[in-house]
């Protein structure tokens, strides 16, 4: 049986053929395809890399980001894929189409996508009913919350969000910071998102029951010393679970490829510099006191690795995923239990921030 990294290698050139969202489908379907149960989530991970992080247990520290399953459609089959855990959305209270195509583009040459999605997704109703029917699976899942583009009250909506997703949410996060919505990185400022995570732990609190699951705030990387400064305090006063760093860019440096123009969000190696820039700007100004999740431009072990050491208690993968694979995510794992051999670490916790 063919590995099944050599089985993606095969397959590339004929997904590359495809434009990106289409190829993206694709993907999703596949994993489909995969049966529940087939992996009990984590059990193959090496126990070294288990981490804690907001009262949650990870099994490894290797997730994926938010984006890949917007519509919660595939969870499972992520973590059977040896994901630590996984995030699905962003979904809004009502569907949305986002913005017209082609909005999704490959950048092969930088190893990097551009975005403008505009989060697209089938709306809280139709997540709720997979998440519904996924519970009793366990597997740490993350919900991503979002506002609809046309709300006339963007806090509302996340208030909804947390409102109908806390009873099926390991984690709850706050997406603030994509640049594919007009006006929504504003919510960032510090007036608007404190008033935006008041009203998400009001709507927490209502909906919990014994469930009270952990807020989790995305924010931006092209952010001033000021507006990094006001998130921390609000994530420490707010008693956040953790800051998620970061979602995409707007910046285009040094990009080489024909669609390097294009309006949306930077991800991939492009933002590997600065997402770690960020992450580092993160762990000095919560002085520690706030868990770090590591995102942007991760593509190895060794990147995974160098973010730890910054200060991420756990990582997110997505556009790495489609240069290299689905199963990315383990070999990562793998890796990093081969690089704590190497350096004598016994446990993530004991690397995190060790710079």
């Amino acid at each position: 049986m063919l590995n099944p990294f050599k089985l993606f290698a095969l397959a590339r050139p004929a997904i590359f053929a495809l434009d990106p969202e289409t190829g993206h489908k694709l993907a999703i379907k596949a994993l489909k395809s995969v049966p529940n149960g087939a992996h009990r989530p984590g059990n193959t991970s090496d126990p070294k890399l288990a981490v804690e992080v907001a009262g949650l247990k990870f099994p490894n520290p290797v997730g994926v980001a938010a984006g890949f399953d917007k519509d919660a459609e595939v969870p499972d089959a992520l973590l059977s894929l040896g994901f630590g855990f996984t995030e699905v959305g962003s979904i809004t209270p009502r569907p949305q189409a986002g913005n017209p195509r082609p909005r999704l583009f490959r950048l092969s040459e930088d190893q990097a996508v551009i975005n403008r999605m505009g989060f697209n997704n089938a709306g809280a109703d139709a997540a709720l009913s997979r998440l519904k029917g996924r519970k009793a699976r366990g597997g740490i899942v993350g919900i991503n919350i979002g506002a609809n583009k046309d709300s006339e009250d963007r806090i509302a909506d996340y208030a909804q969000m947390a409102r109908v997703m806390t009873p099926y949410a390991s984690y709850l996060a706050v997406n603030v910071s994509s640049p594919n919505t007009p006006g929504l990185r504003a919510l960032q400022d510090e007036g608007a998102l404190s008033a935006l995570i008041d009203g998400v732990i009001a709507a927490r609190a209502e909906a919990s029951g014994d469930h009270l699951p952990p807020i989790f705030l995305k924010v931006a990387p092209d952010l001033e010393p000021a507006d990094i400064d006001a998130i921390s305090r609000i994530a420490t006063d707010k008693h956040l679970g953790a800051l998620i760093v970061s979602n995409t860019t707007i910046s285009r440096d040094g990009l080489t490829s024909r669609h390097a123009g294009e309006v949306g969000g930077l991800s991939g190696q492009p933002l590997r510099a600065l997402a770690l820039e960020r992450l580092r700007d993160f762990r000095k100004a919560t002085g520690g006191e706030i868990a770090l999740i590591g995102v942007g431009g991760i593509a190895t072990a060794e990147h995974a690795w160098e973010r730890i050491k910054a200060g991420a208690s756990l990582i997110q993968l997505y556009s790495a995923m489609v240069y290299h694979g689905p199963t990315l995510g383990e070999e990562i794992a793998k890796g990093l239990a081969q690089i704590m051999e190497r350096e004598g670490v016994s446990s993530i916790a004991e690397a995190v921030g060790s710079e």
